[in-house]
């Protein structure tokens, strides 16, 4: 008996597997029946939106088909390549707004700080320089709605404050000195993005400029600064394009008319249906006899490539830092009428010698490894030893010199230089985790406002500072805020905290990032390593 029912329990699970089986192929049976199978002859990509019709005219349920239509697009480009991608209408200002130089808005650089926004500083012309906004204001409401101390995230904060050209937003801004809050209205307006951080005499034979970006007036803005500098008898350029991710293609090239001899090649692209095609310098440059050093890191992507490419294979000058990203894909924008946009590659950039910028990436559209590459830079020792960069020997190319340089992704530099982690140590982490270095400067900023307003050079502003002692109040501020160290510990990341406290202290004045950078200099290795080479 009881091996009777064994079977019985066995079969009677298969019988209702069958049944169903069968009943689900009898519906198939019967659909088939009653539409009479249909074969379609589509032609090359008819396909996908014969799917498409379908399921909006035979899906069982409503769907909602722009939904469906632009998660199928972003699966499509995303399975080209990492660089091809769709943009919605809801981000297409967004994504256009930093290439184009500027936004709209109120015109201020702000930071959360203990949940609440603080102006760090006003851009110059802005909508609310012109109103009076000050650095160290706290905004606390925004049209009557409090926004201090209610957990509100940036982007939401963001979007409160910009708006069309000519729309009007009241705020609240509590100001040191006063218990009241001083009630301004801001017309918003067009406020310029630089894409030129930043252009000053770091020795006084060479002169520094950071670029951020390529966008659409870098090419103006880097003239300008370059003539600045050579008014201050500059003798040698470092041009810092560390953690630039790339922009207009064309921009580049302004830049590298400005530093070649003309006739040099530049860049050249190539695609399959895009014919190659050369870019090369075209006139006589105001900086063709000036020393160069270009810094890159592995942030410096596309258009940053592109020109340090262009200086490294014209040996025209040298490529300081680390090994770049390795973007060399070129995309085309394209618009739809609906506000969206899709950026598609369509060529790859060649270096002079004949190098692909382009690291390699997996043409099935699986690309989580390429965006971990980075990573693995750091867990292969790349960041600390110049001998941990694998070069491919089949990909070797010779600059006009003959000199040997190496395709297979991102530019190598000629002088290596690894991330300083001796001062990163468990006290400097800390500290920064807390983001206590920011919070000390602004406390002393607020402190001190009314003479920090009336510098006006970074000379007077480092003499200012030489006299106060930093470092020893930042220590006491460390301590009552739960963090302290060891003699030995504070000794090794002195002088690095000590140059960000002064930096951060600088940005805060009408120098801004003129106020900014230059303290960073003596802690900079890689800006160090570019002056040495140039300046001995």
């Amino acid at each position: 008996m009881a091996l009777k029912f064994a079977k019985k329990r066995i079969t009677f699970p298969l019988v209702i597997a069958g049944a169903l089986t069968l009943g689900f192929m009898l519906g198939v049976r019967v659909q088939e029946s009653n539409l009479q199978r249909r074969y379609l002859t589509v032609q090359k990509w008819n396909k996908f939106n014969t799917i498409l019709n379908f399921i909006d005219k035979g899906y069982v349920d409503h769907i909602p088909h722009k939904d469906i239509e632009e998660k199928s697009i972003e699966l499509v480009l995303k399975s080209l390549d990492p660089h091809s991608l769709y943009i919605p209408a809801s981000a297409m200002e967004e994504a256009s707004e930093s290439l184009e130089g500027n936004f709209e808005g109120i015109g201020v650089l702000f930071s959360m700080l203990s949940d609440t926004v603080v102006v760090i500083n006003t851009i110059v012309g802005g909508p609310s320089e012109r109103v009076g906004v000050q650095a160290g204001d706290r905004i606390i409401t925004v049209n009557d709605s409090v926004v201090a101390g209610r957990k509100i995230p940036q982007d939401s904060v963001v979007r409160l404050l910009r708006g069309r050209s000519g729309s009007k937003v009241r705020v609240g801004l509590s100001r040191m000195g006063g218990k009241d809050l001083v009630p301004v209205t801001i017309t918003r307006g067009k406020v310029p993005i630089e894409s030129v951080d930043v252009a000053y005499m770091s020795t006084p034979h060479t002169g520094y400029i950071k670029i951020s970006k390529f966008s659409r007036n870098t090419g103006t803005e880097f003239k300008e600064a370059a003539q600045k500098l050579l008014n201050e008898r500059m003798q040698n350029l470092v041009l810092d394009l560390r953690g630039n991710t790339g922009g207009y293609l064309e921009q580049a090239i302004e830049i590298a008319n400005e530093l070649l001899e003309a006739g040099a090649l530049i860049v050249y692209t190539e695609g399959k249906s895009s014919k190659r095609k050369d870019y090369f310098a075209d006139r006589h440059g105001s900086l063709k006899n000036i020393p160069v050093a270009i810094l890159i890191d592995e942030g410096s992507a596309s258009a940053s490539e592109v020109l340090a490419g262009a200086i490294q294979d014209n040996d025209r000058g040298v490529i300081v830092g680390r090994r770049s990203f390795g973007k060399g894909l070129v995309q085309e924008p394209f618009f739809f009428n609906d506000g969206s946009g899709m950026r598609l590659t369509v060529a790859r950039y060649y270096t002079p010698s004949g190098r692909c910028i382009q690291r390699p990436y997996n043409s099935n559209g699986e690309n989580d490894d390429y965006y971990l590459e980075i990573q693995r830079r750091y867990d292969h020792g790349e960041m600390d030893v110049a001998d941990s960069i694998k070069q491919n020997d089949s990909l070797r190319y010779l600059t006009r010199s003959g000199r040997a340089v190496y395709g297979g992704g991102g530019i190598t530099p000629d002088v290596f230089v690894p991330i300083d982690t001796l001062s990163f140590n468990s006290y400097y982490m800390a500290v920064f985790r807390k983001n206590l270095v920011y919070k000390f400067a602004l406390q002393f900023s607020d402190a001190n406002r009314a003479r920090l307003s009336k510098i006006r050079s970074f000379p007077e502003l480092r003499r200012y500072l030489s006299r106060k002692n930093l470092i020893g109040s930042f220590t006491s501020y460390a301590a009552s805020n739960g963090v302290s160290g060891s003699w030995e510990e504070l000794r090794a990341c002195q002088k690095l905290i000590s140059s960000h406290i002064k930096a951060q202290i600088g940005r805060g004045t009408a120098l801004d990032d003129e106020g900014f950078y230059p303290f960073l200099d003596g802690v900079d290795n890689t800006l160090q390593a570019a002056i040495n080479n140039m300046e001995q």
